[in-house]
């Protein structure tokens, strides 16, 4: 538990009669509450005393933990701003049946909106159903949920090894030998991210993967696994990853005496203070990419949105956090040590990425520090 919300909550995940009646009461005040829905541009709608709350799988790791203190911060300031009423975090400790019961007590307060980080993409679709047949916005976002009736907020992951991709081959001018350093086996995040890379190869037939390690987005074990791997491969031009790994990858061939390929970053502040110490003795050239935590802003600036009377796309892309070297010390001063890269969405950005969502056009550059 994050908050002292938890105390709140008491834990019950079986639909009740006086639940129905609460449900369909919730329902009929949500339905006359509903604003008219608004097309482009920020809605405006009083939402001073509306409620969202953020349901979290998990906050055991730092990333975890930089997420939801990047809820808190942009939730503390939108009450200021009062743009909201109440926007508490309540976390599962990676149990589907503690996050449903979290849920469902959320739908028994009458909570306005509900933002999911879900510990499973199908198991709390009964309870999301559940909010919004009782009238509830609910947003789920990163750990997706696949009930239709909720909006989604997330990245486009199969991007994320495409930009990889084009960047090398243009580096290569499209022939070489690729050492591809994956996260963790079996997670979707994982799966989409080498999908995306493979996809992108065949549009560069000489470029060619050599080795495949799992480095679980941890400096130390890519460093391992890599060094582990590179007495068996030929020369490596070029490492696609998938972020947190970079680093790892760079120790383990400056250890081998080997040429340095070219090493794709992921955005931690290891990585952003190596590849500066490299371009300055070297000129050593790359890019870093990842996903930051504060998506969970986007996605209480979506849900605020919708309760203001935005009219929302179901599914929000995100755009990925894709530092070049012109940005890159402005990002390193603004990242503290073992940290993360981690804009703040304003509530002016997030529209303008609903409205390029709702236009299909490119999504809008996420403005680097000043």
């Amino acid at each position: 538990m994050q908050s002292t919300a938890s105390s709140l909550f008491r834990v019950s995940t079986r639909r009740t009669p006086l639940l129905g009646a609460a449900l369909a009461l919730a329902a009929l005040l949500a339905l006359q509450a509903s604003p008219a829905r608004a097309e482009d541009g920020v809605a405006k709608a009083d939402t001073s005393q509306k409620r969202i709350g953020f349901s979290n799988s998990y906050a055991g790791n730092s990333f975890r933990q930089v997420m939801v203190k990047s809820w808190q911060d942009v939730a503390t300031q939108a009450r200021k701003d009062r743009l909201i009423g109440d926007s508490p975090v309540v976390s599962a400790n990676n149990s589907v049946t503690e996050q449903a019961a979290h849920i469902q007590n959320m739908i028994l307060q009458g909570y306005d909106a509900i933002v999911i980080l879900a510990a499973s993409d199908t198991a709390l679709n009964g309870v999301v159903k559940q909010a919004c047949d009782a009238g509830i916005v609910v947003v789920s976002f990163a750990g997706i949920v696949t009930q239709p009736c909720a909006y989604q907020v997330n990245y486009d992951w199969a991007s994320y090894g495409k930009q990889e991709i084009d960047y090398v081959a243009q580096r290569l001018k499209g022939k070489g030998n690729l050492l591809e350093i994956r996260g963790i086996a079996g997670d979707s995040t994982d799966r989409d991210i080498s999908a995306g890379i493979h996809k992108a190869l065949k549009n560069y037939p000489d470029l060619k993967i050599v080795g495949m390690v799992y480095g679980q987005w941890t400096a130390a074990v890519a460093q391992k696994e890599v060094a582990g791997l590179i007495p068996s491969l030929p020369q490596v031009d070029a490492v696609v990853d998938q972020g947190g790994d970079g680093y790892g990858a760079a120790r383990a061939f400056e250890a081998s005496g080997r040429p340095m390929p070219i090493i794709v970053m992921g955005n931690r502040q290891d990585e952003l203070a190596w590849w500066k110490q490299q371009h300055t003795q070297k000129q050593y050239e790359t890019f870093s990419i990842s996903a930051t935590p504060s998506i969970s802003q986007v996605a209480f600036w979506v849900a605020q949105q919708i309760l203001a009377g935005r009219k929302v796309p179901k599914y929000v892309e995100v755009p990925l956090l894709r530092i070049d070297a012109r940005d890159r010390d402005a990002w390193l001063a603004d990242t503290p040590a073992g940290g993360v890269a981690n804009p703040f969405y304003t509530q002016g950005l997030v529209v303008s990425i609903i409205d390029a969502n709702a236009h299909r056009k490119p999504l809008p550059a996420i403005p680097a520090p000043k």
